[in-house]
């Protein structure tokens, strides 16, 4: 049996490089918005839909690529190379074909969002930016299989590396390309989607380089006879992965839901809930890089059908998350001046009414961080277990029934406000962490490894 602080150690090293690829992602999203924020309003308000638009396609379809990491790791604790080829190769498949059938919601935006009740400028905007960005989707989730293949291979280093290239690229595009700096075009939000488009085939390039010709994986030829179809191992990652898509669909359906419900309080209301939000997905980016590693420890332990250490990886696992979320308490309560503060113009004359509306919002995040933290690391668990239906049913009734439906009561019925809805998001994520880990802790002694 492997000692415990091996498992810590081993989650640890593991995760932090993951979680460090994730918090580069989230750069990309930040800079993306304060360069067109800088450049012009309008831009911006083009951005700030397309971007929630473009996420949906991209939950859907990230699901077979995270489907991939547990498979892959189970098949290597049997020393199955044949098995991790078939799963990654369809992963690829199903990822690109997926990315595909979003192109031409991309491309015919405009009529959807006008449908929406945008505006017509505001729609054409969108539509041109989704026309450009909408072709790195496919690009966007094909890096995502190789990210889960080299996670599971626990070759986290050079997930990070491409994904802090894909950052530096990302803000020089658009440096150049949004403003027209040296002499480039003047492209305004075709500059920002041209940058979104080259980031994502540059992080899909070198991780597909290194997978494919790497010497220590070149054993493994995850690109030879790519074009053939291999329908077993195709139907294997549907299977696990669409529900994996859907659950994510859903937890996103709660944030943005109570994105709506802020703004019908007012705008000082949604911008104090958007910086508030930014700080703690920041905080939250450690934790999915822990659920990432912990899926590949809990995918090894499930293949060699090892319950003790299943059960001990994923109880270092929550160790590491919990001390973080001690240390994000700490900050949220410590400090929450400072850190709303730091997203605020000093001259701005709603500053301090922003950071009064955020202190408190800040306070309730403390508490949406623990809940957040255990679900996403439930998630994690249960995915190298390969159980992934059922959690999708507990996300959809703890998101949907329960948290948003908390949301509004609380924040309108009851007149708590922005606190209100906040603590309703923290409600929905409880009932799913609660009922994810109780899935997980009493069911994990008992699963036995699936035929491969």
């Amino acid at each position: 049996m492997t000692s415990f602080r091996h498992h810590l150690k081993s989650v640890f090293l593991l995760g932090l490089p993951l979680a460090g690829s994730h918090l580069a992602q989230l750069a990309v999203s930040i800079t993306d918005t304060v360069m067109l924020g800088w450049y012009g309003v309008d831009e911006l308000a083009a951005l700030s839909l397309a971007g929630p638009y473009y996420f949906v396609f991209f939950l859907l379809g990230s699901g077979f690529a995270i489907a991939v990491m547990p498979m892959v790791a189970a098949a290597i604790a049997n020393d199955d190379r044949v098995q991790v080829r078939r799963v990654t190769r369809m992963g690829l498949w199903l990822s690109t074909l997926g990315g595909l059938a979003a192109i031409p919601f991309f491309w015919f935006a405009e009529p959807i969002f006008l449908w929406l009740g945008q505006e017509p400028q505001l729609s054409l905007d969108m539509q041109t930016y989704l026309r450009i960005a909408g072709w790195g989707l496919p690009a966007f989730l094909v890096a995502m299989v190789f990210k889960s293949h080299l996670s599971a291979l626990e070759h986290t280093q050079i997930v990070l590396w491409s994904t802090l290239a894909g950052a530096v690229l990302n803000a020089a595009i658009n440096w150049l390309l949004i403003f027209g700096n040296l002499g480039f075009p003047e492209w305004g939000l075709r500059g920002a989607a041209i940058a979104s488009l080259g980031t994502n085939i540059l992080i899909c390039l070198i991780l597909a380089g290194y997978a494919a010709g790497a010497r220590p994986l070149r054993g493994y030829t995850i690109l030879a006879r790519l074009w053939r179809p291999d329908w077993e191992a195709f139907g294997q990652v549907f299977r696990l992965g669409l529900p994996i898509g859907l659950t994510m669909l859903a937890e996103s359906g709660l944030f943005t839901a109570s994105a709506i419900m802020m703004g019908w309080i007012g705008e000082e209301a949604l911008a104090a809930h958007g910086i508030a939000l930014q700080i703690a997905a920041a905080t939250f980016m450690i934790h999915l890089g822990l659920s990432s590693a912990a899926t590949v420890r809990a995918g090894h332990a499930w293949g060699q059908g090892d319950t003790v250490n299943l059960r001990m990886g994923a109880l270092a696992a929550l160790v590491l998350s919990l001390v973080m979320v001690a240390v994000t308490i700490t900050m949220f309560l410590g400090m929450p001046d400072m850190l709303i503060g730091l997203f605020l113009d000093p001259a701005d004359p709603a500053r301090d009414r922003l950071i009064a509306i955020g202190v408190g919002l800040l306070a309730m995040a403390a508490l949406f961080q623990l809940a957040d933290a255990m679900q996403v690391m439930a998630l994690g668990f249960l995915r190298g277990v390969q159980d992934t239906k059922l959690p999708m049913v507990y996300a959809v009734v703890s998101y949907w029934i329960i948290g948003v439906p908390a949301s509004f009561v609380l924040g309108f019925t009851l007149d708590m406000g922005g606190v209100g809805i906040w603590l309703g998001m923290a409600i929905g994520l409880s009932a799913a962490a609660a009922s994810m880990m109780t899935r997980f802790w009493r069911g994990a002694a008992r699963m036995e490894p699936r035929a491969t």
